[in-house]
């Protein structure tokens, strides 16, 4: 048997990454008294170097795939990593912070945890084989799991067992579908699965049933509607600065992971798929716009946000070519950006106590504290869509990218939904600046998260005014090498 070449570059960020995660966990063990400030730094340093690493990566002359064709090398994944790095160093920096205000909250073991999940998102992305897709989603999975409870509170152990359970589920869903594909094509990996459906080779009837499973399983990880229902709840329940990580940091490793399953590997079937994720889109887009205007409390009026988001961006994926995973690729960027900073101003706000995320909270935000109202102002108006911020282009790229491929109708769903999404968000903006303050004023945050906050705000707005930044970096990497 011919002894395949072992070549670890284009897995070195995570390797990095798994590497500091045993340092956090061995420090944790062997410190009377670990500090957070110690765990940060650790954690600070191996995201860096796993974002060097990537970047690094995007002048990768070597195979296109490595480790006998399980892992591939390009640029796509090259973004990806970068965006999930760059979200969980702004979730170690907000866990530090609540860990500064609420001691009771700090979890040294929440550092580590970080970067083992982190590790597996960015191996998904990379993912060329569905085996390897499992084992990264295990991975990510399992981290998120304790990250969501924890700091042992009820709420919050409540909500990991809620994600704990239905996840099981998700998971073994997808597990069958890998069975399936390999069943229909003799092979799991993504490339041979292309050629073989391609080829008429593979049974493309059990490959239809093996991407409806596939799509069940990638449907709880994006939080798409049907497969939403533990997201309020763990999005409510998980620490703050958690949940800040997982909204972000998930959909996107998930969706990149997404766009090679469907653009790759179930690329022959197109015409099968589309109508499905087309379905998806709609479903999403109105059950997060719709019930999200129900909600009192801010933390679960973004968690049903995110599942309308989700179907903004299958939207964008019912375009199953370059400009669609383009479209897909800004709007994920553009996401993780201004949902990173609305829950870390949401964090801010709650201060001490965990539980003060609801709308009464927010009122007179804007006398209270006037740097946190304008800064969740930007965001808000970012994820209802409204110029000239980020959120505007990403959803004018994807509405786009539907009417360039025919499904017009779904692009006026998400239009019409769009407008009326707008209208929780401009709820909690007229609470922060038209409301008479509950509570006196809180003490100012500290200079480091509200720096991030601040940078990512000022993020939201370049990528609004000058989406080229971007666009030119996406249109290299969108080309998907396999």
């Amino acid at each position: 048997m011919r002894t395949p070449v072992l070549v670890f570059w284009p897995v070195l960020p995570e390797l990095i990454l798994a590497s500091f995660g045993i340092v956090g966990m061995l420090y944790e063990a062997f410190a009377r008294r670990s500090s957070r400030i110690v765990h940060l730094a650790i954690a600070t340093v191996g995201l860096v170097a796993a974002g060097v690493a990537a970047w690094w990566l995007w002048d990768w002359t070597g195979a296109s795939t490595v480790l006998a064709g399980s892992v591939a090398a390009d640029r796509f994944s090259v973004v990806a990593r970068i965006v999930l790095v760059a979200a969980a160093l702004v979730g170690c920096v907000f866990a530090t912070d609540e860990a500064r205000r609420d001691p009771a909250a700090y979890r040294g073991e929440l550092y580590p945890l970080v970067l083992f999940a982190t590790a597996g998102m960015t191996l998904i992305t990379a993912a060329n084989d569905l085996i390897v897709v499992f084992l990264a989603l295990e991975i990510l999975s399992l981290s998120l799991y304790v990250l969501t409870g924890v700091t042992g509170r009820r709420r919050a152990t409540e909500a990991a067992m809620k994600y704990f359970l239905l996840g099981a589920f998700s998971s073994a869903f997808f597990l069958y579908g890998v069975a399936m594909a390999y069943g229909a094509t003799a092979s799991t990996k993504i490339p041979a699965i292309a050629n073989a459906l391609a080829g008429q080779t593979g049974d493309q009837a059990i490959a239809l049933l093996a991407m409806a499973f596939l799509l069940i399983g990638f449907g709880f990880k994006i939080s798409a509607a049907p497969f939403h229902m533990w997201t309020p709840d763990v999005y409510q329940g998980a620490p703050t600065p958690v949940t800040a990580y997982m909204s972000a940091a998930t959909k996107v490793a998930a969706f990149f992971a997404l766009i090679r399953v469907l653009d790759v590997a179930f690329q022959p079937l197109t015409w099968d798929w589309t109508p499905i994720v087309y379905a998806l889109a709609v479903v999403s887009i109105v059950v997060g716009s719709v019930v999200a205007i129900a909600q009192t409390d801010v933390k679960r009026m973004l968690a049903y946000s995110s599942v309308a988001h989700a179907g903004f961006l299958l939207t964008g994926l019912t375009s199953a070519n370059s400009t669609g995973i383009r479209a897909a690729m800004f709007y994920l960027v553009a996401y993780a950006i201004m949902t990173l900073g609305s829950f870390g101003v949401v964090m801010l706000v709650a201060a001490r106590d965990e539980e003060r995320t609801s709308l009464g909270d927010f009122a007179g935000l804007g006398t209270r504290s006037p740097v946190l109202a304008g800064l969740m102002t930007v965001f808000l108006l970012s994820l209802a869509g409204i110029p000239p911020t980020a959120g505007f282009i990403a959803k004018v790229g994807v509405f786009s990218a539907a009417i360039d491929a025919g499904n017009w109708p779904l692009a006026i769903v998400a239009v019409v939904a769009s407008v009326a999404a707008a209208f929780f968000y401009l709820r909690v903006i007229v609470y922060m600046y038209m409301v008479a303050p509950e509570r006196e004023q809180d003490a100012e945050p500290a200079p480091l998260p509200r720096a991030v906050a601040v940078v990512l705000a000022v993020g939201t707005l370049a990528l609004g005014v000058f989406p080229g930044l971007l666009s030119g970096v996406l249109e290299r990497a969108s080309v998907l090498r396999w």
